[in-house]
């Protein structure tokens, strides 16, 4: 059985997020969609424990018969040891533009060096959503902006709910 890991910081887990790890699930056997636990961000919008209620709600709403092959855990410390530790063969990533290529070169390198039995596979976001990004995201809800269509209608839920938190309205 194929086990895959796709980690992120998820805050919040956007559709790029959600097309990648559909598309991964379809690769492997099992995936797990892997919330980063690690250090806290000034600019966090949503704490751990949400992260994780929104992206198992952003995967079971998908409809997709393949998110069933999905799991969502937390995880923090270097990724390779989360996937060793879970007997994961595979970290997936995924690419939305060039400008992502030169840091996961280097992430799969280090990767490599670290955890030799370990593939980094690569997938590219689907063109309609290359331009998300969930500090791209962040921002614009802080500023008031539309984030309709660009996050799980969960997490646009999460984000209005916190309009007075993030300055809109």
């Amino acid at each position: 059985m194929t086990l895959a890991i796709y980690p992120g910081s998820f805050d919040p887990i956007t559709n790029g997020h959600l097309d990648v790890a559909l598309r991964a699930a379809r690769l492997f056997d099992r995936l797990i969609l892997a919330v980063y636990s690690g250090v806290e961000k000034p600019n966090q919008l949503f704490p751990i424990a949400e992260r994780i209620d929104l992206a198992r709600g952003a995967i079971e709403a998908s409809g997709d018969p393949v998110a069933r092959r999905i799991e969502i855990e937390t995880f923090s410390g270097l990724t390779v040891n989360y996937a060793r530790a879970m007997g994961a063969q595979t970290i997936v990533r995924g690419l939305r533009a060039v400008s992502d290529f030169e840091y996961e070169f280097k992430y799969a390198h280090m990767n490599e060096h670290l955890a030799p039995e370990i593939e980094v596979v690569c997938l590219m976001t689907s063109s309609r959503l290359s331009f998300i990004s969930s500090s791209f995201i962040r921002e614009v809800a802080g500023l008031g902006g539309d984030v309709r269509g660009l996050v799980p209608t969960n997490v646009e839920v999460a984000i209005a709910s916190r309009a007075g938190v993030l300055g809109i309205g």
